[in-house]
């Protein structure tokens, strides 16, 4: 595996974020006079972003609201997030063996997120996680950001890898077509967040759980 780079999605794939973006978008009905909006409807629309929750939030209360990075809605969920952003997210069971496993192995090790860089890094920072990648790219960091496929190559590239011996672990159709279109495999969980069964999207690999990860990485490779 020497000389490989395994770019990861965030969100839904490294880290179970879910309960702290629904409590961040329930803040935002909350301050709208709205109730709570179920999980479960809001689950699949976390790799849309943070727009697409809110928005998702209202059309539940059968409301459609514009909403947009420069409104008073995305300002309360950002302001909510950023103060809560580790309240209850965690690593993913084995994630963190399987990153070290890697390492030794020398793989290179990167953040392809279209969650915004700041956010990101400090996630991944009061998780304690950072300090095991080589770059992390967020949705601000290049003029691109996924499905785009430069977005990928890029944060290849900033790990100091080459997209030619790179595969990417994702959970939603974004990252799928991300890869496909940079020309990468791509290992799809199964535990993220996307309306439908990643097996539908035809991704070069399925796992369940990261005890999967390093055994799916050699299959790959193998090929």
């Amino acid at each position: 595996m020497q000389d490989l780079t395994v770019a990861f999605d965030l969100d839904g794939t490294l880290v179970e974020t879910a309960p702290d973006l629904i409590a961040a978008t329930n803040h935002v009905m909350a301050n709208a006079g709205l109730g709570i909006v179920p999980p479960d409807v809001l689950r699949p629309t976390i790799s849309f972003g943070a727009l697409a929750m809110i928005a998702k939030g209202f059309e539940h209360h059968g409301q459609r609201v514009r909403v947009d990075m420069s409104g008073p809605h995305f300002g309360e969920f950002i302001a909510y997030y950023t103060a809560n952003i580790a309240a209850t997210s965690h690593a993913y069971p084995g994630l963190e063996t399987s990153l070290d496993l890697l390492s030794a192995r020398g793989v290179r090790l990167a953040v392809c997120t279209n969650k915004q860089a700041a956010l990101s890094e400090q996630l991944l920072g009061d998780l304690r996680l950072r300090a095991r990648f080589a770059a992390l790219a967020g949705r601000d960091t290049f003029p691109v950001f996924k499905p785009h496929p430069d977005h990928l190559i890029g944060t290849i590239r900033m790990a100091g890898g080459d997209p030619k011996r790179a595969i990417m672990v994702g959970d939603s159709k974004t990252d799928i077509d991300t890869a496909k279109a940079a020309g990468i495999p791509v290992i799809a969980v199964t535990f993220g967040y996307t309306d439908v069964h990643v097996r539908e999207l035809s991704p070069d690999a399925i796992i369940e759980h990261y005890d999967e990860l390093i055994p799916t990485i050699e299959r790959l490779i193998a090929r």
